[in-house]
């Protein structure tokens, strides 16, 4: 009876799912019968394991929370011991992350005296000023600039067609950095459709040059020659100005973010040009993004290398200066070689760069540095900072060593160089190897009068400009620290000479090792110097790949392809067109002494 009841439960377990968990119609071996309990005791069991199930529970709790209380406080310790350990290890450990990290020590004064009897005996056909260039840029014939196409699209994008009001910028900085300020001022004017008022210059505590725009460029010829693409104004008209009780600093000032596209002009700044008819942007360095339209990129052009002319005075003394340096270049058929040397004072004390000058110049330059930028350089550790940049190739190049660099290219002795700089840093001292190696070293101050160059004392900028026309007509061109100076240069010569630079760029990391090395020989620092010369003859000719709104080098460094349809592809006779405009009483040409000073 007990199985017949067991069994018949079995069968309603499998067919109601509770079996052995298969379906329905599998078959499965009988369980075993359960043992027959009383209620009392199964009672007592389930009150025993919910006691011992309460109890457990509030044992893990409290152990939990011991636990990560105990985890907390081993992870306090732990930070506490670590950060006193670094405190009391840092200043070692830095000393030495220092020592493995390699540092290069000024030695080029060692170097030239241990080579310089080969450098003075060296009898190799020096190198042939009018065969310096190997690289040569086969021109296309381009098209003339589409000027009637750009007047009309540039009262098209998407403003009015009627002047939108006014816009007034202040340049600041260099002379340089003032000239891209410009050239930036003319795109914006146009993107906006706005009339220009004659940008303004920011006294620069740097610079400490007061001079205003008719100063340094011809006011005149500005804005006679942007006629018809951007229309420009010496000042604003009385009506206008005189809604700001003739003050112009309460004509409403944007603030516009560094390299702004030319949307955010039109998005942002275009509305405020409308509704108050005039603007004021500053400060105005670098608010101009490269990536412009191409008929905007082409006002910086036309800026660039049609409007911008140096003023009358500068023009005249820099024009005596060119023909000054061709006269003397005799020996080299009437060329020379441009330096421009960034070695003066502040220079070296803002590089954080040593020298030969020992404890007397670490002292000299740190007060120079106090003096300058007040708490901008508090670092103890400047004598590895010095070493850091040397090696990185961001120490300038001293006098002596553009000097052993220019001989080891081959450029002889009877090579003329102009020195296009301020005032370098302990001038004679630093100077006289140079003059050593190449005795025909001259300088504005050396081809000028005294009485000639009176005007320009103390008008940084008006010098800057008579360095820049000396340097821009010469066959060679070397730069040898970077800066605003060298960078238009470089793309000012690219659009005179068919697009090559004629520029020395060199390698500073590569030269500062072979300047370091003390067992190199003459014949090797030569190879390598020529080496150097090679590379720099081949980057000066190349051209970035431009494609649509996708620039990214600076057009004033590389102007081609955009500035293309401004160029004429006769090299002499842009020369000597450029230089009838410095002075249009002198027809000098290259390659020729003029009979008159």
């Amino acid at each position: 009876m007990a199985i017949n009841t067991i069994m018949k439960n079995k069968t309603y377990n499998v067919v109601s799912g509770e079996g052995s968990g298969g379906d329905g119609n599998s078959s499965s071996p009988p369980s075993s019968p359960r043992r027959q309990t009383s209620g009392f005791s199964q009672c007592r069991r389930r009150l025993r394991s919910k006691v011992q199930l309460q109890y457990f529970r509030k044992d893990s709790l409290a152990a939990g929370i011991f636990v990560r209380r105990n985890i907390q406080f081993l992870l306090l310790l732990f930070f506490l011991y670590f950060s006193g350990l670094m405190m009391c290890v840092g200043r070692f450990s830095e000393f030495l992350r220092h020592s493995r990290e390699p540092i290069a020590i000024y030695k080029s004064h060692v170097l030239l005296e241990k080579l310089w009897h080969d450098i003075e005996t060296d009898n190799s056909t020096a190198l042939e000023l009018s065969s310096v260039w190997q690289f040569k840029r086969r021109m296309k014939v381009q098209k003339p600039c589409p000027v009637l196409a750009t007047r009309r699209r540039l009262g098209s994008v998407e403003v009015s067609s009627g002047p939108a009001g006014y816009l007034i910028v202040e340049a600041n900085g260099g002379l340089n950095q003032q000239r891209s300020a410009i050239c930036n001022a003319v795109a914006v004017a146009g993107i906006l459709n706005a009339v220009l008022v004659i940008p303004s210059f920011g006294y620069n505590s740097v610079w400490k040059d007061p001079s205003e725009f008719r100063d340094i460029y011809d006011e005149d010829h500005f804005i006679a020659t942007l006629e018809g693409y951007v229309k420009v104004v010496k000042e604003l008209p009385d009506e206008l100005i005189s809604k700001y009780d003739h003050n112009i600093t309460n004509i409403p000032q944007l603030r516009v973010e560094a390299w702004a596209p030319a949307k955010h002009y039109l998005g942002e700044v275009y509305p405020v040009l409308q509704e108050h008819g005039v603007i004021r942007i500053a400060p105005f360095a670098n608010r101009l993004a490269m990536n412009v339209p191409s008929h905007i990129q082409l006002l910086r052009c036309i800026t660039n290398y049609r409007a911008l002319r140096f003023a009358a005075p500068i023009t005249t003394l820099a024009q005596k200066l060119v023909n000054r340096m061709i006269v003397r270049s005799s020996m080299t058929g009437g060329k020379y070689v441009s330096v421009h040397l960034r070695f003066e004072e502040d220079m070296v004390a803002f590089s954080c760069c040593l020298y030969d000058g020992g404890d007397a110049e670490k002292s000299e330059m740190h007060s120079i540095r106090e003096k300058g930028w007040k708490g901008k350089f508090k670092r103890k550790d400047l004598d590895f900072v010095a070493g850091r940049n040397r090696i990185d190739g961001k120490c300038p190049l001293t006098p002596l060593e553009v000097g052993m660099m220019l001989r080891g290219m081959g450029f002889g002795s009877n090579t003329s160089i102009y020195l296009a700089s301020g005032k370098i840093y302990k001038g004679e001292q630093h100077l006289a190897p140079l003059s050593k190696m190449f005795p025909l070293l001259y300088t504005k101050e050396s081809l000028a009068t005294s009485d000639e160059l009176a005007p320009f004392q103390g008008y940084s900028s008006r010098l800057a400009a008579l360095d820049y026309t000396v340097c821009l007509f010469s066959e060679v061109f070397v730069t040898t620290h970077g800066g605003n100076f060298p960078h238009f240069l470089m793309g000012h010569r690219r659009f005179l000479f068919n697009g090559h630079a004629k520029t020395i760029r060199p390698d500073k990391r590569i030269l500062v090792g072979l300047l370091e090395n003390m067992t190199i020989s003459w014949k090797d620092f030569k190879d390598d110097m020529e080496a150097m010369l090679l590379e720099s003859d081949r980057k000066g000719m190349m051209i970035p790949r431009v494609r649509k709104f996708n620039r990214k080098n600076s057009i004033y460094t590389f102007p081609l392809p955009e500035c293309d349809c401004l160029q004429s592809h006769d090299s002499s006779r842009v020369i000597n067109h450029t230089l009838n405009v410095l002075d249009p009483q002198l027809e000098p040409t290259r390659g020729r002494v003029p009979v008159s000073d």
